[in-house]
C-alpha cells in the first residue's frame, strides 16, 4: 500500500489536512484508531465562528446545538463581569457530527479512510541510496514505512510523507523525535442539568476553583450545560495536603460555588477527561513529518480552543506535504516551508496568549476580585464589545494598553501590560 501522504488522526485538523493534501493532488489516506469518528470527545465542543468558518463548514443544525454571544466572567467574590459581544461569537457544537462532517468532506475528495488503525511505528528510508538505484522522484512514494494495526492486525504502509494530528499524546511527534508541547493541563467536564440565566452567554470562573486556568459552563440549552474546568497541576492544591485531580477540583467546584450550586440540579448525562496542550514545540517537523493540531502545541493558551489555528495550520500542512510528496523531496529542509508559514501567521498571538496565560495564571483570588473590579466599567465593557477576540486576544490586549483607561488599567494588571508586546 502506496500514498503520497498519511494523516494519522481523523479529528477536525486531521480530516482538513487529509482533504487540502488531497485537493493538491495527493494520494491520501486518513487513519483513526477509534472505531467512529468523533468518538471519543475530547473537547469542550465551544467553537468560534471564525473557527467553523477555517474549517469551510457553515453552521448547520446537523451540528450546532447553541449559540453563544458573549461571556458572564465570575470572580470568586461573586461579582459579575458581564461581556456582550451582541451577535453571534460563537457555536456549541455535537463534536461527533462536526467531526464527521469534516472527514465525510475529505473523502468526498478522494481520501481514503481507515478507522481502527492504530500507528505503532515508522521507519524512514533514504531513497538516494536505495539497493535500486533508481532517481529520487521514482522512490517519493517509499521514503517512509509506517507500521500499523489495523483491527489489530499488523500491516506496513509506505508512504512520502506523514502528518500527525494524533492529539496531546502524539506518537507521531514520539517517532519522528519531535518531543512534546511545553506544558498540558489536565481538563474535565461533564454534561448536566443546570439552569442557565442566559443560554446566549457561557459563564467563566477564574480563581482557586481551578488554579492556573478557570472553570466554566457552556450552555446547550436552557436546562442543560457542559461544566468543567482545566488546571495547571503545579498550582493545583500548592502547599496543602489534599487531593488535586482534575475530578476533586470539579466536585468542589460543582457543590461549593455558590452560583453553580444553585443552578446545578445533580447528576451527569455526559463526561469528558482530555488534556489541553500549552506552548508549541521548538519544530513541527522532520524529515517525511509534519505535525498539525495538539499534536504540535497549537492551542490557544488563554482559551483552550485549538479547532481555529490547528484548521488554519492544517491546510497549509496538507499543501506543504502534498507539494513535496510529488516533487519527491520530502526532506526536512523542504517542508520546513509549513513551520516557517504557520509560525508567522501564529506564533505571535500563541506566545502573547502564553504570557497572558502565565500572568492571568498566577493571580490570587483577591488579584482576580481586583482585576474584575477594574474592568466592569461602561467605557472598559464598551473596548471589550467592540474588540474582543476569542482567537486573537492581542487586538482587544493593544486596545485596552492604548485607550483611555490605559491608567486605570495599568493599576490593575501592574507592568503586565507593557512587557506583552
Amino acid at each position: 500500500m502506496k500514498y503520497d501522504v498519511v494523516v494519522v488522526g481523523a479529528g477536525p485538523v486531521g480530516s482538513t489536512a487529509a482533504r487540502h493534501a488531497a485537493l493538491n493532488g495527493a494520494k491520501v489516506l486518513l487513519l483513526e484508531e477509534h472505531a467512529s469518528i468523533g468518538s471519543p470527545v475530547g473537547c469542550t465542543g465551544l467553537l468560534s465562528t471564525r473557527a467553523v468558518a477555517e474549517c469551510e463548514l457553515k453552521p448547520s443544525d446537523d451540528f450546532v446545538f447553541n449559540s453563544v454571544r458573549g461571556a458572564f466572567v465570575h470572580a470568586p467574590d461573586g461579582q459579575c463581569l458581564p461581556i456582550d459581544g451582541k451577535q453571534t461569537k460563537a457555536y456549541v457544537v455535537s463534536r461527533k457530527n462536526f467531526d464527521r462532517a469534516l472527514a465525510v468532506m475529505a473523502v468526498e475528495e478522494g481520501v481514503e479512510l481507515s478507522l481502527r488503525t492504530r500507528a505503532v511505528g515508522l521507519e524512514k528510508t533514504n531513497p538516494e541510496t536505495s539497493k535500486e538505484g533508481k532517481k529520487r522522484e521514482e522512490q517519493k512514494s517509499s521514503q517512509i514505512k509506517l507500521r500499523v494495526l489495523r483491527n489489530g492486525k499488523p500491516e506496513t504502509i509506505c508512504t512520502s510523507a506523514i502528518i500527525g494530528a494524533d492529539g496531546v499524546k502524539s506518537q507521531i511527534a514520539s517517532y519522528a523525535g519531535l518531543g512534546k508541547p511545553a506544558r498540558v493541563l489536565p481538563g474535565i467536564q461533564i454534561e448536566a442539568p443546570y439552569a442557565s440565566d442566559n443560554s446566549d452567554f457561557v459563564e467563566l470562573f477564574p480563581g482557586s476553583f481551578a488554579p492556573g486556568f478557570f472553570a466554566w459552563t457552556v450552555p446547550v440549552d436552557e436546562k442543560i450545560s457542559r461544566i468543567g474546568l482545566a488546571l495547571e497541576p503545579g498550582l493545583a492544591w500548592k502547599d496543602r495536603q489534599e487531593e488535586s485531580s482534575p475530578l476533586s477540583y470539579l466536585k468542589k467546584f460543582l457543590h461549593s460555588n455558590p452560583h453553580v450550586k444553585a443552578k446545578y440540579s445533580g447528576g451527569m448525562l455526559d463526561f469528558v477527561i482530555g488534556g489541553i496542550p500549552i506552548g508549541p514545540q521548538e519544530k513541527a517537523v522532520s524529515d517525511g513529518v509534519l505535525l498539525v493540531g495538539d499534536a504540535a502545541g497549537q492551542t490557544k493558551p488563554t482559551s483552550g480552543g485549538g479547532i481555529y489555528p490547528g484548521a488554519f495550520a492544517a491546510k497549509i500542512a496538507g499543501k506543504v506535504a502534498a507539494k513535496a510528496a510529488l516533487e519527491g523531496d520530502t526532506s526536512a529542509k523542504q517542508l520546513s516551508e509549513y513551520d516557517q508559514l504557520w509560525r508567522k501567521s501564529l506564533g505571535k498571538e500563541l506566545e502573547i496568549g502564553l504570557k497572558i496565560h502565565d500572568y492571568i495564571g498566577k493571580l490570587d483570588d483577591r488579584q482576580f476580585n481586583d482585576l474584575i473590579g477594574s474592568l466592569n466599567t461602561p467605557s472598559i465593557l464598551n473596548t471589550i464589545t467592540e474588540y474582543g477576540d476569542m482567537d486573537h486576544p492581542s487586538i482587544l490586549m493593544k486596545k485596552l494598553m492604548f485607550s483611555r483607561n490605559s491608567l486605570r488599567l495599568m493599576k490593575a494588571f501592574g507592568t503586565f501590560l507593557r512587557t506583552l508586546f
